[in-house]
């Protein structure tokens, strides 16, 4: 439709229909009249308010929302669309590893490819919007939704923004629309704690916390989602400073920005509102454009319009930003966006979407360990017993696979026996979950759900008998072990981040047994892996690894391939230690300090400061030797080649990504140890020494002053370049 005549039609509107855009309710309001009256009753609405409604929260399937758009249509007076917005954040039906995963290939341009075959397979099934990517960048694993976002690092999550963005939106939108959320920092809640309060300084804001939101909308992303949080004492769906001063006026957005659900009413509860209306008038002057799942737009704008205590030019905005989208997604004249039952089966989990989650999956994975080269295994020379809770389990998609399926997903156990022949491999469960999963009583579950979840004394029992028989006879045991998928994602924060005590104690009568050792870790986030270190002989982080996970972590056992995969979050000692991260401020009295020394420096009496595995680190089967940094200047005023060799000392081909990091020595404020600026993933033959060359410009070095301008100083640099934040090459240049 031209715009003319989309203006034209936003004009013939009322103002119930106008607001109606600016509301989206759940499936359950478009079911049969009768089903659907308990969630109207609920929320207070009538039919009416349904029948006017601008978009559906979380119905997928190309049936179904034909059916929903085609009864709505019918009995809508102008014909304007639905839009159907889906929490679709790694994978439809294809499920690829959880996003923290992602962030560990250090390869933005494979996770660009995984979102693009996303958005295939969500269009397919009449998606037209997904809540991705979330781009919180998160320094606490305490937070259960470490799961969905790709790490601790400004640069690497801004990369990855950009390159989720354009893989589901795809150049001129034959994708879906992307909706990057939580703006803002919400992934600092304090102690970890969910929906928690986050405190911080507009500059650490500035500095840290806006780079992924900001390569989202620089890339093109259709709506901006708020954070449940507070900013600076202020909730962010009625926070005028981040969505309009920052999001807006800065940034340029003109897109549209929803409310995360029932947001705006929660702006009560916070303490800011006194009641719907307070709440509803809040966001609407902050510019928050849909209410997601709550009544107070459908019954409070219209009186605040005629009362004048909102410009109505405010809500004509916010409503023909939702126009817009459902213009350029071309509803108007295509209501379901071809979506199809015969495009869903011919797309949807497709052979070519099945090796491209494998190849995320294996390049996901993190060898963590790998004591006296024990990895990778020859097949069918030793015998492996496969052990644990998660070797014979479908659930290794992550919570938030929304629409994806277990069923689809191939077990540890079925991908080792392809590999070795029955003489050769054994499985036994070994040990529950959990001890107790009562806790699963707050996600639904009955008590006699979870009475019947677990192993029952006598069966917990005879399975770690029959693990410790079979361990007798073993020459390997593998232990795939880690948290349960509940433990993780919204509402998953955790003060005890270590592996529950049940597997813990089942490990520790395995390991007694003197066979070699390795750990596969099922997570949603960093583990405390301080005990398992001093066990196993190999540790392979392989996160929610997705619908192919188990056929990539086969592929890495048994060395088909070799492990690329870098952390992008760094891995606790202790618990204690937390918030960790890579780019610390530097203090006064440094752990390294030689004018202060024995207690009264940086430091923790039981714990070292450093963590357990830093941001960066990941082992593979080759080594690879890093010599000759060099700078094309010691002086630098526009730009600075960075080069460094990197050899390939082994018999077999890698990947290797080197990590180029810079410490501002003197600025007008302090100033991080080091910080990541460039990075680049290579393939190195075996026995192959290559270049590899990093173009540094003034704009690197950029940050945000003691004025709050965004700038630099001329001063000392040091350059760091390895493979982590910890083992590094140092150069030094002056910056003119």
């Amino acid at each position: 439709m031209k715009e003319q005549a989309l203006r034209e039609l936003q004009n013939t509107l009322t103002w119930p229909e106008k607001i109606g855009q600016l509301i989206q309710l759940s499936g359950d309001f478009f079911q049969s009249e009768a089903l659907a009256v308990g969630p109207k009753q609920k929320l207070g609405i009538d039919q009416d308010t349904v029948d006017m409604v601008g978009s559906v929260l979380n119905v997928t399937g190309a049936e179904t929302t034909e059916r929903i758009q085609e009864n709505y249509l019918a009995n809508s007076r102008h014909k304007i669309p639905l839009l159907f917005m889906a929490d679709i954040i790694y994978g439809y039906r294809t499920i690829f590893p959880i996003p923290l995963g992602l962030g560990a290939t250090w390869n933005p341009a494979l996770i660009k490819q995984a979102y693009q075959v996303t958005a295939t397979e969500s269009r397919a099934a009449g998606a037209h919007v997904t809540f991705a990517p979330m781009v919180d960048l998160v320094r606490d694993a305490r937070w259960g939704r470490c799961l969905e976002s790709t790490g601790e690092d400004p640069t690497l999550n801004a990369d990855y923004a950009k390159a989720m963005v354009e893989g589901l939106q795809g150049e001129n939108l034959e994708g879906i629309a992307s909706c990057v959320k939580h703006f803002a920092a919400y992934g600092a809640a304090e102690a970890g704690r969910e929906y928690n309060t986050v405190d911080m300084s507009e500059r650490r804001l500035r500095q840290d916390y806006l780079s992924g939101y900001q390569a989202a909308v620089d890339a093109g992303c259709k709506l901006v989602m708020t954070s449940f949080n507070t900013y600076d004492g202020m909730p962010v769906t009625g926070n005028e400073f981040l969505l309009k001063e920052i999001l807006r006026k800065e940034w340029g957005f003109d897109g549209v920005i929803i409310s995360d659900y029932a947001a705006i009413q929660e702006l009560i509860a916070h303490g800011v509102a006194a009641d719907d209306r307070e709440a509803t008038q809040l966001a609407m002057e902050a510019t928050t454009d849909i209410d997601m799942k709550t009544s107070c737009y459908a019954k409070q704008l219209e009186p605040l319009i005629k009362d004048g205590l909102i410009d109505p030019q405010l809500v004509e905005d916010a409503v023909w930003r939702v126009l817009k989208l459902k213009n350029d997604l071309g509803l108007f004249e295509d209501p379901y966006r071809g979506a199809s039952k015969e495009k869903e089966q011919a797309t949807l989990l497709s052979d070519e979407n099945r090796a491209l989650s494998r190849q995320v999956a294996s390049e996901a994975v993190v060898l963590l360990q790998n004591k006296d080269n024990l990895l990778p295994l020859t097949p069918n020379q030793e015998k492996i017993l496969l052990v644990g809770p998660y070797g014979d389990k479908q659930d290794l998609i992550g919570l938030w696979a929304v629409h994806g399926k277990t069923t689809d997903v191939t077990t540890l156990k079925e991908a080792l026996a392809n590999e070795l022949t029955p003489d050769f491999f054994n499985y036994a469960k070994g040990c529950d979950m959990l001890a107790d999963y009562s806790f699963l009583g707050e996600f639904g579950a009955t008590k006699e759900q979870i009475a019947s979840i677990g192993l029952s004394e006598a069966e917990r029992e005879a399975a770690l008998a029959e693990a410790l028989a079979l361990g007798e006879t073993a020459d390997v045991i593998i232990f795939a072990m880690g948290e349960h998928t509940m433990q993780s994602g919204e509402a998953g924060s955790r003060t005890d981040i270590t592996l529950p005590e049940i597997q813990k104690d089942f490990m520790e009568q395995m390991v007694a047994l003197g066979k070699k050792n390795i750990l596969i870790s099922i997570s949603g986030r960093p583990l405390v892996y301080t005990k398992e270190v001093a066990q196993m002989d190999a540790i392979l982080q392989a996160w929610f690894p997705g619908t192919e996970g188990a056929n990539a972590i086969a592929d890495l056992l048994f060395g088909k391939a070799n492990p690329s995969g870098r952390l992008s979050m760094s891995f606790p000692y202790d618990v204690g230690q937390l918030p960790l991260y890579y780019n610390e401020f530097k203090t006064g009295r440094p752990l390294t300090s030689t004018t202060h020394k024995g207690r009264f420096v940086s430091k923790y009496l039981d714990s070292p400061n450093q963590p357990l595995f830093p941001f960066g680190f990941g082992l593979s089967y080759s080594q690879v030797v890093y010599q000759e940094l060099k700078l094309s200047s010691t002086e630098m005023t526009d730009e600075l080649t960075v080069t460094v060799t990197v050899s390939n000392q082994s018999d077999r081909d890698c990947l290797e990504t080197l990590q180029l990091y810079l410490q501002d020595v003197t600025g007008s404020v302090v100033r991080p140890v080091k910080e990541l600026k460039k990075y680049q993933k290579i393939a190195l033959a075996a026995g192959e020494t290559k270049t590899v060359s990093f173009e540094l410009t003034r704009a690197d070095l950029y940050y945000y002053q003691r004025d709050m301008s965004f700038g630099v100083e001329p001063g000392e640099f040091l350059v760091f370049v390895g493979p982590n934040s910890e083992e590094v090459l140092e150069a030094k240049f002056d910056l003119r």
